[in-house]
């Protein structure tokens, strides 16, 4: 298996003027990323706009940044759903193109109860030899994931990993006390938090703008320097409130416009950001020189 390393960046989809995919953009942006900072990209997973993408655009995608960055950085496509069947079907076809793992967004709008997760996950598991990441994300799937749920889904050799975006350390606590999943945040300002109970890193959106901080902080926290990590995160802490201010990925597809790089439109049903909110990232953004 190929190490997802501790900053892994959860990837924007490049779109063109008229909406179509811009794959081109895509590897560019691919490359960049791991050029400054980036262990792992996840693409096509909630900041890539993966609810409004096509399983062939993402498949299509897929091979795009596979190709762009090679074995530079592991490359996990979110090939989750809140239908089983589908979940098994398109993390087959994205493991045939060769990526290195999958994200399995818990299964949104239809609320299963645990036993119901534990169904969906152990089927996806029993699918597929990829290594898999839950992903646990109450406030937008509207059901939490238990860690009871979790310490019983371990048991799979290729469930490695939860990405936990509960917001609640005491759960996060209770998975890294009760498995031996590597769980990585799913909220930037927690980066710090999780780690110092037991986490392995961030599946970011700050990272496509203050990567090689973010790897900075991480590592001297594992170096055992956690007064250095901590000036890092309080640094970055206005940024990654800011790039929250509205849906995300509103804020952080404008922000990467800002710096140069080609992110494109945001496909509907979300919009551009107001100039309020504009102002807010921008403002976070120029305190750290990015703009």
């Amino acid at each position: 298996m190929k190490s997802f390393g501790r900053i892994i960046t959860a990837m924007v989809t490049p779109f063109n003027d008229d909406y179509t995919v811009n794959y081109q953009a895509a590897g560019e942006l691919a490359k960049y990323l791991v050029d400054n900072g980036s262990d792992g990209l996840v693409v096509a997973g909630s900041t890539g706009e993966s609810s409004t993408m096509t399983h062939e655009e993402e498949l299509k995608l897929f091979e795009v940044v596979l190709d762009a960055v090679g074995d530079r950085a592991a490359v996990i496509a979110g090939t989750g759903s809140n239908d089983t069947r589908t979940s098994i079907e398109h993390t087959k076809q994205a493991e045939k193109l060769g990526v290195h793992g999958s994200l399995l967004v818990g299964p949104y709008y239809n609320k299963p109860p645990q036993e119901g997760f534990y169904q969906h996950y152990k089927a996806i598991a029993q699918s597929t030899n990829l290594p898999l990441i839950i992903y646990n994300i109450p406030g937008r799937s509207g059901t939490n994931i238990l860690p009871s749920t979790i310490a019983r889904l371990a048991e799979f050799k290729n469930i490695v990993a939860v990405k936990e975006s509960s917001g609640n350390i005491d759960q996060v606590s209770e998975i890294i006390r009760s498995t031996n999943l590597k769980v990585y945040s799913g909220d930037d300002s927690l980066t710090l938090p999780i780690l110092s109970v037991g986490g392995t890193g961030i599946i970011s959106v700050a990272s496509h703008l203050v990567g090689k901080q973010m790897q900075e902080m991480v590592s001297a926290f594992f170096a055992g320097n956690v007064a250095k990590a901590a000036e890092i995160h309080q640094k970055l802490l206005p940024l990654f409130r800011s790039l929250f201010v509205t849906t995300n990925p509103i804020p952080i597809k404008t922000a990467v416009n800002l710096i140069g790089l080609k992110a494109g439109p945001l496909r509907l049903p979300l919009v551009p950001p107001t100039d309020a909110e504009t102002d807010i990232f921008k403002s976070a953004m120029r305190e750290l020189a990015i703009i």
